[in-house]
């Protein structure tokens, strides 16, 4: 099974990948970041070469849509790759070939996007992005507790 998702926050101006797979050194070939710019995972059966043309076409303002497509037409075998994307806008683009392994999925949620394939259900990519929604939500709180009122205890 591997699994990834890619995000931006909005606020921060940050990116932020997390993957996993039963696949050796996943992290020096799958995924890509570029500040200011985006963020890129490959899986499935990966070329290494596609987040960084992908990153590329996303540095020259292209949609992550157009990008994907851009850096998967310089690949004879893209029919085996899985790739998502996202820029500094919060747009999202993903690519499953029709040879993804196993069962497959991609989702999309607020500023994120995430993909797997080999896996045990479609369910594993739909927590994943739920879990971002909450997890802002979360983190929201605190925060706007602090900005509306202080603490009723006086010195």
């Amino acid at each position: 099974m591997t699994f990834s998702i890619v995000a931006y926050c909005p606020e921060s101006g940050q990116f932020g990948i997390a993957l996993s797979s039963s696949s050796i050194a996943v992290g020096a070939r799958c995924p890509w970041l570029q500040a200011g710019v985006g963020a890129v995972s490959s899986q499935n059966i990966t070329l290494p070469a596609l987040g960084q043309l992908a990153l590329a076409q996303l540095e020259q303002g292209l949609a992550p849509d157009i990008a994907l497509r851009r850096a998967l037409a310089e690949d004879d075998f893209s029919r085996y790759r899985q790739i998502i994307a996202i820029d500094a806008n919060g747009q999202t683009a993903a690519f499953s070939g029709d040879k993804t392994l196993g069962i497959y999925h991609v989702a999309e949620g607020e500023n994120c996007i995430a993909a797997g394939n080999m896996l045990a259900s479609t369910a594993v990519i739909e927590a994943m992005v739920a879990g971002v929604s909450a997890e802002r939500r979360r983190n929201g709180a605190a925060p706007a507790g602090r900005a509306t009122g202080r603490s009723g205890l006086r010195r």
